[in-house]
């Protein structure tokens, strides 16, 4: 099953046969629009902490640290990083493996590959241009970094979609963590007990 991004109403999905299905597509019409990298750097506000800190608490961090990553020249640094804190990454392909499996409770498990597929592909024409831009604004051009936060982004994309997939709620770390991109922020992660929000 393939999903064009201007199809009609009438192209969905059958919601009766794959009504997750339906909700994921609807999703990958809304990557467009997102303000990908518009807010890095600014002042977290009141929602933004909150969403960082229900992330972190959700992925089992609820003592972590949310440290503002002013620019980005030290979003290159914290990216580099080597004391990333592996329980973090091991905890969120946990989460990922299990709702790979709550998802084909709904739907076969070619209809759900193809699904997150198509959301890559259209995140990844997106996201690219976005973070070469800001990264730009920001006096970076280290091709590198822009990649590494296309990839994030186009991540949080994929993971969102598969919340839909698995018919979870949006209380669900995935989702948190997508609404923080979807604010135009770039969640970089855990060093420590510090989750850094760029």
């Amino acid at each position: 099953m393939r999903f064009d991004d201007d199809f009609d109403e009438e192209e969905l999905p059958d919601p009766a046969e794959y009504p997750t299905l339906v909700a994921v597509a609807r999703f990958t019409r809304l990557i467009p629009a997102v303000p990908w990298f518009a807010a890095v750097g600014e002042t977290i506000g009141l929602q933004d902490r909150q969403e960082a800190e229900s992330y972190c608490s959700a992925l089992g961090f609820p003592g972590a640290d949310v440290a503002l990553v002013p620019d980005w020249h030290e979003a290159e640094n914290v990216a580099r990083n080597p004391d990333w804190n592996d329980s973090w990454w091991e905890q969120e392909e946990q989460l990922r493996v299990g709702l790979i499996a709550d998802a084909c409770e709904f739907l076969p498990e070619h209809e759900l590959m193809t699904a997150l597929t198509h959301v890559t592909s259209v995140a990844s024409d997106h996201v690219h241009g976005a973070a070469a831009i800001a990264a730009q604004h920001g006096g970076i051009g280290d091709e590198a970094l822009v990649r590494a936060a296309a990839g994030a982004a186009t991540q949080a994309c994929y993971q969102a979609a598969l919340v839909l997939a698995a018919g979870a709620d949006d209380e669900h770390c995935f989702a948190i963590k997508y609404r923080l991109f979807e604010a135009g922020r770039w969640p970089l992660g855990i060093i420590g007990s510090t989750f850094s929000l760029f």
